[in-house]
Formats: structure tokens, C-alpha cells, sequence
């Protein structure tokens, strides 16, 4: 049997975040973080130093196809022409990364999500693989309308996950959705962990006023309309502030400036554009995170904040009943239920943890256990092994 030593991974990864890319590639504009995939590539590289990891980034804003390596890691970014790659059905994509990989002989390629048809490119190239869902889309479709890039998501779902060797996914809910929904050969439950940095925050919460903080996109989806209309109604009882890490804007902001009372409004701080350090910063001083999300699978932000030891009081929806547990680290409230969050929000004023902004050490332990890097490269590494033992039976 052959043993593992080459991986590639595709096709979207922020090479622009890499502190020590070349500096054409840092100059790059900054997309989705997907801060997993790069804590997963460091952990690697701790347990595994004789792994030879190949990463594949296709991206339109790259002047040309160019290669670099940092340590036993190899990004190949590949220049892709606007406007073909959804257009063709992610054919484009195929063909570029098969040209890729036929350089590089992998023994496994690991395919990040159906978000730019990587699961679809997977399949047809015939490699032993991993697929890693990263989010739902067929789901989030039952619960909110989606744009047409995301439906175009919901049909890479149904044409690849039935097929894949190895699917994972994080939380229960998404793993028993994906079983249940697609039928997969097999799917293992892979928590994607927050960055060490966050595991790491020196927590000095503000009491007087409690500082709420809320991160994510300014948008109904993500319940902020629900979160600013619960501290409305609470601003004679609680005395307290809320930073939104995330930019304002559009018809929402409008409705919400005509909707809620000028006393919330003075209290709100709005930041945008922050990196990591920036955001495990706001952490170290939030009394409290609120997320009122509507659709989530398993989001970061929560994590970030549970492993940081921030109480958080979030929707009771998707994966994230796997991270808070009410009474120890945070409260659950119905998603899209306002009477509900406002009910979580007063309990949480008055719980004796939370209100000074602390958390349960036993819980806080156990969730950075099984929100660690090592935990999650482990299990992949196990998936990776797997795949390539019964490619080869």
C-alpha cells in the first residue's frame, strides 16, 4: 500500500492573507478569509513536516499564473478569464486544476465546498478525494432566498455530494442534513477550529456598560435587524453598548435609522475591514456576543468567541447548538424570534457568569479541546488516509 505523502488542495484559498507571500500577491483585494483552511495547513505542517501540500487557487485578479513555496507547502495560483468559470459549469476550473495536478501527482485532493463547484471539479477528475462542506446551500434555500451563485451552489450539491468518497462537515446538524438530504458514501464530522490567536485572548471584558458585540454581515440573514430591535426594547434596563464589527449599509440601514430610537443609535460603534488581531481584540473586551442569525451552519464568529471565553447568546439554529450551552457558556434563543432574544439578552444581564462577562472554565476547556487545530488536523489526516486506503483496494 502506498503511504501518504503529497495532498492538493483547491480551488479557492486567501493566499492574500499569507504574511509572507510575495508582495504582488498581498496586494491582491482581500476576499473571504476561510481562516480554517489556513489553520488546518499550519497544524499540518506541525504533525506532518514531511508532507508535501500543493495548494490550487484560481483567481481572475491574478495577473498571470505564478507559483511560490513556504516550507513544505506549494501554492500554484492559476490566472482563470472572467466570466467562464460558473458560465461553463466550472469546466474551466477542471481543466486548469487537471493541468495542475497532473504536474504535481497527488495522492489525495481535498475539494473546499460546492461555493466554487470544487466538489463538482472532485469528481470528474477521478483522484481519491476529501469534499469539505462549508455551507449548505440546499438548506439555507429551504429557510431564505439565495442569489444566483448560491442556487448555482445548490445544484454542485445535488450533482456531486451523492457520489463523493468522503464528505465532512462540521456540527451535528450539518452532518446529519448532509446523510439525510444527499446520501453520501460517507461523511465524518470535522470541526473546522478558529485560529490559535483566538484560543489565546487575555480576556478584560467591560461591565460598566457591558459591551455587546455582533460580527458578521449587515443583513436581515444574519439577524441584525432582530438584535438592534432587542436592545431597543431592553435600553431602559440595561446599561450598556454594542460594537458591530461589519460594514452598515443598503435599504436595511435605512429602515432600521427610521425604526429604532436615537438613544440605541449613540450607543452603537460601527467597524469594518479588521483583521484577525483586530477581531480577537474586540473579543478581549465584549462583555458579551450576540448572533441572531437566521441561517448558519457553523459559524466562525461563534466559535471565535466560545473558545475566547465570550459568553455568546446566538440563535438556536444550524451547528450551533454544538458550541454554546446554555447556563455554562451562553444562551440559545429561536432564530427570528424577537421576544425570544430579548428574553435571552435579559436572562443573560442577570445570569452571575455572564453579566461579568465570564464563562464556565470546564466548558471553556472542553470546547478548546475539540475546537483545536490539532483536533481538526488529526481527524483530516485520518480522512485523508482513508480515502487513499480504499482507492487502492
Amino acid at each position: 500500500m502506498n503511504s501518504l505523502s503529497t495532498i492538493a488542495w483547491f480551488s479557492f484559498f486567501p493566499v492574500e492573507c499569507l504574511p509572507d507571500a510575495p508582495e504582488e500577491v498581498r496586494r491582491l483585494p482581500r476576499m473571504h478569509p476561510a481562516s480554517w483552511q489556513r489553520v488546518l495547513m499550519e497544524a499540518l505542517e506541525r504533525l506532518h513536516p514531511e508532507l508535501r501540500l500543493h495548494i490550487v487557487v484560481l483567481r481572475k485578479q491574478f495577473a498571470r499564473d505564478s507559483s511560490f513555496t513556504r516550507r513544505n507547502v506549494t501554492f500554484h495560483l492559476v490566472r482563470t478569464p472572467p466570466w467562464l468559470r460558473r458560465a461553463s459549469l466550472f469546466w474551466v476550473d477542471t481543466f486548469l486544476i487537471r493541468r495542475v495536478l497532473r504536474r504535481v501527482n497527488p495522492d489525495v485532493v481535498h475539494a473546499w465546498g460546492a461555493e466554487q463547484g470544487a466538489s463538482l471539479i472532485a469528481r470528474r477528475l477521478g483522484y481519491p478525494a476529501v469534499v469539505t462542506v462549508q455551507g449548505i446551500y440546499t438548506w439555507c434555500g429551504e429557510l431564505a432566498p439565495l442569489s444566483i451563485h448560491e442556487r448555482l451552489s445548490t445544484w454542485v450539491e445535488r450533482t456531486s455530494y451523492p457520489d463523493a468518497p468522503l464528505i465532512t462537515t462540521e456540527s451535528t446538524f450539518s452532518a446529519d442534513y448532509v446523510k439525510k438530504r444527499f446520501n453520501p458514501k460517507r461523511v465524518e464530522q470535522i470541526e473546522h477550529a478558529p485560529a490559535p490567536l483566538f484560543h489565546e485572548v487575555l480576556r478584560r471584558p467591560k461591565q460598566f456598560p457591558r459591551r455587546f458585540l455582533f460580527i458578521g454581515r449587515f443583513e436581515a440573514r444574519k439577524g441584525v435587524d432582530i438584535l438592534l430591535r432587542a436592545l431597543d426594547a431592553l435600553k431602559g434596563e440595561l446599561d450598556c453598548e454594542l460594537v458591530i464589527v461589519g460594514k452598515p449599509g443598503g435599504p436595511l440601514l435605512e429602515q432600521l435609522q427610521r425604526e429604532i430610537s436615537p438613544e440605541l443609535w449613540r450607543r452603537i460603534t460601527f467597524k469594518h475591514d479588521l483583521t484577525a488581531a483586530e477581531v480577537a481584540q474586540e473579543l478581549a473586551e465584549a462583555t458579551m456576543l450576540i448572533y441572531p442569525t437566521l441561517v448558519d451552519v457553523s459559524p466562525n464568529t461563534v466559535k471565535e468567541a466560545v473558545v475566547a471565553g465570550v459568553p455568546v447568546i446566538a440563535s438556536r439554529v444550524g451547528g450551533i447548538p454544538d458550541y454554546v450551552v446554555p447556563g455554562a457558556n451562553g444562551l440559545l434563543f429561536e432564530a427570528g424570534n424577537l421576544e425570544s432574544c430579548v428574553r435571552a439578552i435579559r436572562e443573560a444581564g442577570q445570569h452571575p457568569l455572564f453579566t461579568r462577562g465570564a464563562v464556565e472554565e470546564t466548558t471553556l476547556k472542553q470546547m478548546r479541546h475539540y475546537l483545536s487545530p490539532e483536533t481538526m488536523a488529526v481527524r483530516f489526516w485520518e480522512a485523508y488516509q482513508h480515502v487513499l486506503a480504499q482507492s487502492q483496494k
